[in-house]
């Protein structure tokens, strides 16, 4: 069954009307769907880019943490060499004086040797005056004892000065040790302001970044918005459309009764690329009903009547582009309508009557498309169902 040629043209003219309306509307509206294209695409961007930065900073802390770390333990080598060069210069004070104390005790060990007379002279006449070998041995005992005072001074002597000699060196090994542990000290400093610099810079980068992602938030968020609210006004002038075609298929009668199983033909010649049912929106990426199937086939390819009958309207949306409607009639008592979407060109207009397999127009890109394809909605009563049931 076909609806009534002059209810066709009367449709025709309301279609008309209805789209004088919304094309004011279809220029924003497109670019608001190029805008969240563009917008999501920088704010996926962002946050990208603020997810590296927060590696980034967390990466320069972690550095800056272990060079904290490493500072106190360069400072703590540097105290503890300081100390060690304090010790050092107090054991050499220390050496120093002892030395002087020994040089001092020698002058006077000598000094009381020699005012009892010279050694040498002491022994000669000792010995001529000896009257027995006892004698002798008495005088060669008192000989060795003044030669031990003598001997043992100039041995502490030469220890006291070995002691301070070895002192000395500790000190400036002392010296070395600090005067490396402040040039590493330095050098280190360099390293810690440059990591401070860096964990200042990162810091920039992801507060730039945050204001960033929240911009494009922001924007995404408008544009969905606009799109939304442009949708919805499009679909409901749509569903009134819908509805009086509905209303004029239920005054009809008859039809075809029987199983309806292969009475479409496919409307275009290429495969099922994403079929009827629920999926993820290609373009706002939120899980709902894809209400027809989509075939993919190049732009310019022709699109076929999937049965006999009547036009019903053709006319642009902002969202679906261009848009065929074919009503092809009762079908067990139910009026069934399909619609072809986002056509580069028509090739009929409201009103024609087609047959089964005629050019109805051309496979485009128009409206909310991400490439060249047919999305074919078969309705039951103004509800959509499974295209591929009627194939």
């Amino acid at each position: 069954m076909t609806v009534p040629h002059a209810f066709a043209d009367d449709l025709k003219h309301k279609q008309k009307h209805v789209q004088s309306q919304i094309k004011a509307a279809g220029h924003d509206l497109d670019e608001s769907s190029a805008r969240l294209r563009k917008t999501s695409a920088a704010l996926a961007s962002a946050r990208t880019q603020l997810a590296g930065a927060k590696g980034e900073l967390t990466a320069v802390r972690a550095k800056l943490e272990a060079a904290r770390i490493y500072d106190n333990q360069m400072q703590a080598r540097l105290n503890a060499a300081v100390a060690r060069l304090a010790s050092a210069q107090a054991d050499l004070v220390e050496g120093q004086q002892a030395l002087d104390d020994q040089r001092q005790n020698v002058t006077d060990t000598i000094t009381s040797i020699y005012e009892e007379g010279d050694p040498q002279l002491l022994a000669f006449s000792a010995l001529l005056d000896a009257q027995s070998p006892a004698d002798l041995t008495r005088q060669a005992e008192i000989k060795n004892v003044i030669v031990g005072r003598q001997t043992r001074a100039y041995d502490d002597l030469h220890a006291a000065e070995v002691l301070l000699q070895v002192r000395e060196d500790e000190v400036q090994s002392a010296r070395d040790e600090v005067a490396l542990q402040r040039q590493q000290a330095a050098e280190h400093l360099v390293t810690m302001k440059d990591l401070h610099q860096q964990s200042v810079d990162a810091k920039i980068k992801v507060r730039d970044l945050v204001n960033r992602s929240r911009d494009a938030q922001h924007a995404a968020t408008e544009a969905r918005r606009h799109d939304q609210v442009q949708l919805a006004r499009l679909k409901k002038r749509e569903d009134q459309i819908r509805q009086q075609i509905l209303a004029a298929a239920r005054r009809a009668h008859g039809g075809y009764r029987g199983p309806t199983g292969g009475l479409l033909l496919h409307p275009v010649n290429g495969p099922i690329t994403s079929p009827f049912g629920y999926r993820m929106h290609p373009i706002y990426h939120y899980w709902g009903l894809h209400d027809g199937d989509d075939f993919g086939a190049p732009c310019g390819a022709p699109l076929y009547a999937v049965n006999g009958g009547s036009v019903m309207s053709e006319y642009y949306s902002s969202v679906w582009g261009n848009r065929l409607y074919l009503n092809l009639g009762t079908f067990n008592g139910r009026n069934v309508t399909v619609i072809y979407n986002h056509l580069s060109r028509y090739r009929v207009g409201s009103g024609a009557h087609v047959g089964r397999g005629d050019v109805v127009g051309y496979v485009g890109t128009t409206g909310w498309s991400t490439g060249c394809h047919l999305h074919f909605t078969v309705m039951v009563n103004g509800t959509p169902v499974n295209p591929v049931s009627w194939f």
